[in-house]
């Protein structure tokens, strides 16, 4: 009977645990008790930050959801601080709040401090905390740079030459050696037909090109005075250009480089109109021949180095006697340009020596200075 009793007391035992284990495992899933969560949002990942003047502009993207994965429910206390260098990071004296998911954007005007002085690195952070002001984390660090933001670019200005835009500006004195001068053009009317090459039939229209373009102007490679001029060759005659200019400090912070960007220039304008002849032809050979049975006297064959020039429409060929005045020059090639860089002259007299010079033309009828010349002696039959 005791046996019984005793068989049936640890049922009742086994049953007791068995229905402990259901209440703290729920309907009987296994594991054990999860903690409550901290409610703690995901750190910011790509916190930006862009100085312009004295103000700092700094964005992210608010996390939708917290460590545990849970989204995040109502708005999110957002706490901001900078430090210069490596020292400490010094919050920023503001009260923000974003919801979840949000496009975050504020903006911070620096303290005197920070807006004089030599460029120096200068780091942001955003932290977000949780309703019992606990934090997962710093976001990632965006940088500027402090110090005084560099002069304007004083008196620019712009020649146009055959082979570019040649830009210049004063020089500064007092500039740094980190920095730089940015070059801003702007295609000004981009959809208008090109300047004084639409009325011209069969020229070459202009490529399309970007809109804005920039222009970086290093400091030598050897120790030396910053230039104060460049070259601009991705010009295209027939268009009209914008250009400004700006002085902008740059450092390596973290393996990128930073920069503080000074106050534009005030513009000026291009219209990049070719005025300008092909460059004069070189190396101009005459050679004599004799006449034979398919020819009725003799001739003399010129030939010249070719210009490599993309408006390039051909050449002209003048000629003239040996001994007559150096203003006797007569063009005998026809009226449309010689495509080829040869010519045969089959008009001459035997026994008379001839002088001959060659001119380059381009597609709108500029015509280059004559090459030098060449001297030739027709021979007798």
């Amino acid at each position: 009977m005791r046996a019984i009793e005793r068989r049936r007391g640890s049922a009742a035992l086994a049953a007791l645990a068995v229905a402990a284990a259901v209440v703290f495992t729920g309907c009987g899933t296994p594991g054990a008790p999860l903690p409550p969560s901290l409610k703690l949002p995901d750190p910011v990942t790509n916190l930006a930050a862009v100085r312009t003047g004295n103000q700092v502009a700094l964005t992210w993207t608010m996390p939708r959801k917290n460590t545990d994965k849970l989204l995040i429910k109502g708005n999110v206390p957002v706490h901001i601080c900078r430090k210069e260098g490596s020292g400490v990071c010094l919050p920023v004296p503001t009260k923000l709040f974003f919801a979840p998911n949000a496009r975050a954007a504020f903006t911070d005007t620096l303290p005197p401090d920070l807006a004089a002085g030599t460029p120096r690195p200068l780091t942001y952070f955003v932290e977000l905390s949780s309703p019992h002001g606990r934090s997962a984390g710093p976001s990632n660090a965006a940088h500027v740079l402090a110090g005084q933001a560099p002069a304007a670019v004083a008196g620019l200005s712009a020649q146009l030459r055959k082979d570019g835009v040649v830009l210049h500006w004063t020089p500064d004195e007092s500039q740094a050696q980190q920095t730089v001068i940015r070059l801003h053009r702007k295609l000004l009317r981009p959809n208008a037909a090109p300047t004084n090459l639409s009325s011209q039939k069969g020229l070459l229209t202009p490529p399309k090109e970007p809109i804005e373009q920039s222009l970086l102007v290093e400091p030598p490679a050897e120790s030396g005075p910053m230039p104060n001029r460049v070259l601009d060759k991705t010009i295209h005659f027939g268009r009209t250009y914008e250009y400004r200019a700006q002085r902008v400090d740059r450092i390596a912070i973290d393996g990128q480089t930073v920069e503080l960007a000074g106050p534009l220039s005030d513009p000026i304008r291009v219209d990049a109109i070719d005025t300008f002849p092909p460059a004069v032809p070189s190396g101009l050979a005459a050679v004599a021949t004799t006449a034979d049975s398919s020819t009725t006297g003799p001739s003399i064959d010129l030939s010249w180095l070719p210009i490599t020039e993309p408006d390039l429409a051909g050449y002209a060929v003048y000629r003239r006697e040996a001994d007559a005045p150096a203003d006797t020059w007569q063009r005998i090639s026809p009226a449309q340009p010689v495509i080829g860089p040869a010519f045969h002259d089959p008009n001459v007299q035997p026994g008379h020596s001839y002088r001959y010079a060659v001119t380059a033309i381009d597609q709108l009828g500029h015509e280059s200075e004559r090459s030098p010349e060449a001297e030739e002696t027709a021979p007798n039959p």
